[in-house]
């Protein structure tokens, strides 16, 4: 739906999903706290426009068009949603920041309010306020929403992958559970692979590649250290590297040039037994008409990542950050509506309407729901808490931000897997790449 608009949210609260219906008994099992709303009088005449990712289930945005609608009838200001193709977010959003011109509230994907942050409005009082009504915030959310001591962006969902598999499949390669460590992953890929349902991970997607991040900290590595010196040439990647090179061997066919798709197509063909994905999946195959495609859902199993020799979850999540331009006429209206966003009574059935794909940035919000609807939808629940930054272990900004665009990590995995390099020349050169661009920024 890239480039969409939706003129008004006045008429467009139709047809929502399951969401909306929310009873007393579910918002009481949030522990709120009893926190005063900061004084943000909302500007005379004023009116907000909003630019969003488009969808990727329906539910979400039009459960986010709804909860418009109650703002504007609540607060009296018109609110107009613009919803943008993902591809599209990025540079619309800086292009707003540095013309000085646009929507007023961006929801900005990860470190990109750190690119602008002297453009946006401070948002320490709002960050306060939603922290100590909601539990705190998990650790991840200020390395995308604080600049220094300050506040700069609300952090208002992540989205991130578990393990898919077929049950049955893993059962009878001789796993009774999901094996919770590198060893024991690898094994299980083996056997899948001697049974003719292997296993398939992307290596052609900055997106769904991202798996490679998680093989890379596992093993207690990473591009930069903490002062944003560029490490990655060191033993412990190529002990990762070494690692991912048996895992591929496993897995089916054609990965190296696989998309953000491929993994999805070529699990619900039934051409693999094991991936990483969202929540796409299953919400694919439990909704098809398809009844043969309904039964894959019933043999669908979601776990957490495995755990690398560092001893603890190393994956990353793809965060939405709300952020007020400085160039708005109507901050306080804008505050307003971020925090109403944010507050259970919209939160709540916007993650139900999501069926989890947006997993939440506040402690409290663990009690959501929706994290017991559905076992499948559980291990999605700590995706944030767990969430290592994608410039981990240095800062978020240009120069973090340029090296995943220009996909350093995973084209490191992928020259050794594809056998154009060993993994000592490939992790030379992904050091020499990550230092040009450190060095330039």
């Amino acid at each position: 739906m890239g480039g969409s608009t939706r003129r008004s949210v006045m008429r467009a609260g139709l047809g929502l999903m399951a969401g909306a219906a929310f009873s007393r008994d579910a918002f009481a099992q949030i522990q709120a706290a009893d926190v005063p709303v900061p004084d943000w009088p909302v500007e005379e005449g004023a009116s907000l426009r909003v630019l969003r990712p488009a969808k990727f289930v329906p539910g979400d945005e039009t459960q986010w068009l709804e909860n418009s609608r109650k703002f504007s009838e609540q607060f009296g200001v018109e609110v107009r949603v613009d919803s943008e193709s993902w591809e599209d977010l990025r540079p619309k959003t800086a292009v707003a920041a540095n013309v000085g011109t646009g929507p007023d509230i961006a929801l900005a994907w990860q470190e990109d309010p750190q690119l602008f942050a002297d453009k946006l409005v401070p948002l320490n009082d709002l960050a306060d306020y939603l922290g100590k009504k909601y539990g705190g915030w998990f650790p991840v959310c200020s390395f995308y929403g604080k600049r220094g001591e300050d506040w700069i962006a609300i952090p208002v969902g992540g989205n991130g992958a578990a393990m898919v598999y077929r049950k049955s499949w893993v059962k009878e390669a001789g796993f009774d559970e999901f094996p919770k460590d590198f060893p024991g992953f690898l094994k299980l890929c083996q056997e899948l692979q001697k049974i003719g349902h292997p296993a398939g991970f992307a290596f052609g997607a900055v997106g769904d590649g991202g798996w490679t991040d998680t093989m890379l900290w596992g093993y207690d590595s990473s591009l930069v250290d903490e002062n944003d010196q560029v490490v990655i040439d060191n033993p412990k990647t190529i002990e990762s590297l070494n690692y991912v090179n048996e895992l591929a061997k496993t897995f089916i066919p054609g990965t190296i040039s696989w998309l953000d798709p491929s993994n999805n197509k070529a699990f619900l063909a039934g051409e693999i037994g094991l991936t990483s994905n969202g929540i796409s999946v299953y919400y694919a195959a439990k909704n098809a008409d398809d009844p043969a495609m309904r039964a894959i859902a019933d043999d669908i199993g979601h776990a957490d990542y495995p755990v690398g020799p560092v001893g603890k979850p190393t994956q990353g999540a793809l965060v939405i950050n709300g952020v007020i331009f400085k160039y708005s006429k109507y901050p306080n209206a804008a505050k307003q509506y971020l925090r109403f966003m944010m507050e259970q009574e919209q939160y709540l059935p916007w993650q139900e309407a999501s069926v989890g794909y947006w997993t939440h940035p506040l402690m409290a919000y663990d009690a959501a729901p929706i994290w017991n609807a559905d076992p499948l939808y559980t291990p999605f629940r700590d995706i944030m808490r767990n969430a290592l930054p994608q410039s981990y272990k240095g800062s978020p900004g240009e120069a973090a931000s340029a090296a995943r665009a220009d996909g350093i990590v995973l084209q490191m995995y992928s020259t050794v897997v594809a056998g154009q390099a060993t993994p000592e020349e490939a992790a030379a050169e992904a050091q020499r790449r990550a230092e040009r661009i450190y060095r330039r920024v």
